[in-house]
């Protein structure tokens, strides 16, 4: 299982954009709703899991997209199956940790 990863600085906090490395390039469309997951958004750098739990691990803000991206948070015990939103049988999960 691989991860696209693109880690920042947002107003002192690390924003890591993290998603299945497979979904890069893909869009999601659903009626008027489109969203282009991008390499630039969502970064170059392709991880492992292990890689992917550390930078999980560190983040203040994150924006999840992916199955297995959602997952591995949520069994890290960082955010909730509540607050994911599903759009065309794609999961995406905001966190914001204080």
């Amino acid at each position: 299982m691989q991860f696209s990863v693109r880690i920042s600085d947002y107003q002192k906090n690390i924003m890591v954009n993290m998603c299945d490395a497979e979904l890069i390039g893909k869009d999601v469309i659903d009626g008027e709703l489109k969203i282009h997951i991008s390499e630039s958004y969502y970064g170059k750098q392709i991880v492992d899991k292990d890689e992917a739990t550390s930078f999980l691990k560190s983040a203040s803000i994150m924006n999840l997209v992916g199955k297995e991206t959602i997952s591995l948070a949520i069994d890290l015990g960082i955010g909730s199956k509540d607050g994911v939103k599903v759009i065309s049988d794609i999961p995406f999960l905001i966190i914001f940790n204080s």
